[in-house]
């Protein structure tokens, strides 16, 4: 479908923005929708920002995919997900939105940036679009592998795209937003308004690009560790240090620019969390516990159904006997999680268990621990102290000698409910409980997918793409191995 990703998104941008226009955040926005070629680069960003974390954190997309493929959900009356059926429709509504709304909205902004004649706040604007374009592709090569990239916007000249080496991906986004970093300048203007992750904060923004350039690290770490570690002990000091810090987009608590999946206007049944995430948190009387989960109906107290259970399995309960997902990450003002504070201590825990000089990794594993429960106490306004927050951590103590599987779950809980992040921690550092033994399972009722026995590493490409980008859809299914969930992509070394 690359021939027709760009047709209508222009209008759509447009849409996009226009819905946050009685946003108290915004300024008001007297815009004409008919005439999307003035919309101004504010809009733009806005539109962005807000069709990126609808699609990221919709139920189709988060719930049905990524949530399962994390192994935090699984479905109530819809099982074949969790059992690695792919839905071609919500895997065509990811890839569609990602290009022809988020990212052309950002590429449409730097051109027309580019054809100012006044240049004021426009090296700072174009650079904070590049940073987001950089996020968002590198989700894109994450889920798919090679995807298209350097030929994606060239829509007057290729509408059949290559699709470029995902690794190759990797490296041109390091260096794309190593760029960036020397154009932002905090002495200039910015957005002065359209930007809900950052108000166009310039500083923010900066230390936004430090932090994802330890996300690309972190995840080539096995496979490029040389780089990996020259990236990260040159950018963590200038990254996240502490909540405040962090990048989310901000909903609001009135239609139509509320969090995409939230229960204030109806129940939502269709996902109970996982035995695997209540099982574990039970076992370490976890704090965070009755925030991402609520208890069952006929028991008031939690219990997660088994993964990948099916509903015609004998040994399936009712369903009031299983738990939903809690108030607060179904809440119409959950934020949009672009990244925390907590991810950067987490990786820099990990850089430094490998031997990376970026300090200790016993300091940086616990301040990732606490980060990440002080976000959530704050955010869903739990009575959680700070001795319990110490207690915590010794049941859950740093161990340099399993730090794979200490650090992997801690961080896995952190990206909760962050479900493309935190699968693709799962299939990159591979971690167990700690001291080895099994934390997720094969689905119970089993794998529909012949490819896939416990996770799929990535998702197909659209069946779109077999008929209308073929020889370039050929190229790249055999240049990743196969065009199946079950193939591996470049970084899955270990």
């Amino acid at each position: 479908m690359m021939n027709k990703l760009f047709k209508y998104s222009s209008i759509a941008l447009v849409v996009s923005a226009m819905i946050f226009s009685g946003c108290k955040k915004l300024d008001e926005m007297n815009r004409d929708p008919t005439k999307p070629t003035t919309t101004q680069p504010q809009y733009l960003l806005t539109g962005a920002q807000k069709t990126a974390m609808d699609i990221l954190y919709s139920g189709l997309q988060n719930g049905y995919i990524a949530m399962e493929y994390a192994q935090f959900w699984t479905g109530n009356s819809r099982t074949n997900d969790a059992q690695f059926q792919l839905d071609e429709g919500n895997n065509a509504a990811l890839w569609n939105t990602l290009y022809s709304q988020s990212l052309h909205n950002l590429d449409d902004l730097i051109k027309q940036n580019n054809s100012k004649t006044d240049k004021t706040g426009v090296p700072n604007q174009n650079a904070i679009a590049m940073i987001m374009k950089a996020w968002l592709f590198q989700i894109l090569a994450d889920t798919y592998g090679n995807v298209p990239y350097s030929a994606a916007f060239n829509i007057t000249t290729d509408i059949t795209p290559a699709y470029d080496d995902a690794q190759t991906i990797y490296k041109s986004l390091v260096d794309s937003v190593e760029q960036q970093l020397t154009i932002l300048d905090e002495s200039q203007s910015s957005f002065n308004s359209g930007d809900i992750i950052y108000n166009g904060k310039v500083g923010l923004w900066k230390k936004l690009g430090h932090s994802l350039l330890l996300r690309l690290a972190i995840r080539m770490a096995d496979a490029n560790p040389q780089l990996a570690q020259q990236i990260i002990e040159k950018h963590y000091k200038d990254a996240f240090t502490g909540n405040i810090d962090n990048a989310q987009f901000t909903y609001l608590n009135a239609a139509p620019n509320k969090f995409p999946y939230n229960d204030s206007e109806r129940e939502i049944s269709e996902f109970f969390v996982t035995s695997t995430l209540t099982d574990y948190m039970k076992s370490v009387n976890d704090p965070r516990l009755n925030i991402f989960a609520r208890p069952a109906r006929n028991s008031d107290t939690i219990k997660g159904m088994p993964y990948g259970t099916s509903s015609s399995d004998p040994g399936r309960l009712t369903p009031n006997e299983y738990s939903f997902p809690g108030t607060q990450v179904y809440s119409a003002t959950m934020p949009g999680i672009l990244m925390t504070y907590s991810e950067v201590e987490f990786i820099l825990a990990e850089a430094a268990a490998r031997g990376w000089n970026v300090g200790d990794a016993k300091t940086h594993y616990e301040n990732g621990v606490r980060a990440s429960i002080d976000y959530w106490r704050l955010l869903a306004k739990a009575d959680i102290s700070d001795a319990a927050i110490n207690d915590y951590l010794t049941r859950v103590p740093y161990n340099a000698s399993d730090w794979r599987n200490v650090i992997g779950t801690q961080k896995w809980l952190s990206l909760y409910p962050q479900g493309f992040q935190a699968w693709f921690e799962r299939t990159r550092l591979h971690f167990a409980k700690p001291g080895g033994a099994a934390l997720f399972i094969k689905p119970v009722s089993g794998s529909v997918d012949p490819s896939v026995t416990m996770v799929p590493f990535r998702l197909t490409y659209l069946v779109s793409e077999t008929t209308q980008n073929a020889e370039n859809y050929t190229t790249a299914a055999q240049a990743i191995g196969g065009d199946k969930k079950g193939t591996q992509l470049w970084y899955n070394k270990y």
